[in-house]
């Protein structure tokens, strides 16, 4: 057995990489779960490559943003491997496929950089638990999500403890003691998803998230992400000093001064151009 696992562990393929270099200056890196035949579920093996990709990507300077998403179009994320839970030995087992997805999941929230969940088709247990990881998501009319563990003889941990900072208690409570499946439009309804679009639009729709942030400081980012990351652990006082310590960290490079400068100039020659290139 011990064989058989290392050698799954290695399976690299069920998580795939594309770095893309940007104009705006670094990368982006777009992260596919690569397990069609199964709807993206990911077994365990799948959870700590996706857990070791995303802790080696953390690592990079020259991040910009990561988008998650699922291979084809069936699923984001199917859950994890139902056939590879049924056949646990015993409890032990059991807690240490749990921590693997926490340990994905967790390896998501530490990125530095926005993450973005790209969602199509099926986003099913620790599938949602991915995605409620990510700090936006932006989904399609097709996807159809669900917490559906205690259908299968286990509750719902982990990360799903996160879904009630995004829907609220009580949509959680329906998802976590009845195992139903919702819509896209019903997880837009009560704030799942961020932006909800057709099918044909979700490329673009994910573009428009990844070029805002590539356009802005990505020093500035970096700053926001640590920062949003303070707050869900902070009282609000203590929130609005951490954020005036942040500013004042943002300040400590040219960042600011030379994107404002930037900004500035890009709004004098629109209002030259209104009034004819007379300056006035």
């Amino acid at each position: 057995m011990a064989s058989v696992a290392k050698h799954e562990y290695e399976r690299e393929d069920l998580i795939l990489v594309r770095r893309e270099e940007r104009a705006e200056g670094g990368f982006v890196a777009y992260v596919t779960v690569n397990n069609v035949a199964k709807k993206n579920a990911l077994p365990v093996e799948g959870r700590a490559r996706l857990a070791k990709v995303m802790a080696e990507l953390a690592t990079e300077p020259e991040l910009r943003c990561v988008v998650l998403t699922g291979a084809g179009n069936e699923a984001f994320i199917g859950g994890a491997n139902i056939g590879q839970m049924s056949e646990f030995p015993d409890h032990i087992v059991a807690e240490m496929g749990s921590k693997t997805t926490h340990h994905a999941c967790d390896s998501i929230r530490r990125v530095p950089v926005p993450v973005i969940a790209r969602i199509e088709g099926y986003c099913l247990g620790a599938g949602m638990e991915i995605a409620t990881s990510c700090d936006m998501r932006v989904a399609s009319t097709s996807a159809r999500f669900g917490m559906p563990e205690v259908k299968y003889g286990v509750p719902s941990g982990m990360e799903a403890c996160l879904i009630p900072r995004l829907t609220g208690w009580g949509k959680a409570m329906e998802l976590v003691f009845t195992g139903e499946m919702i819509s896209a439009e019903e997880a837009y309804h009560f704030h799942y998803v961020e932006k909800l679009v057709a099918p044909e639009e979700l490329d673009a729709a994910t573009e428009r998230w990844v070029k805002a942030i590539c356009e802005a400081g990505p020093r500035a980012i970096r700053i926001q992400k640590e920062l949003c990351r303070d707050w869900e652990q902070m009282s609000v006082s203590d929130a609005v000093q951490a954020g005036v310590r942040a500013v004042g960290r943002a300040h400590t490079t040219d960042e600011p001064k030379r994107l404002m400068t930037a900004w500035r100039e890009r709004q004098q020659r629109r209002r030259e151009a209104r009034n004819g290139g007379d300056g006035a």
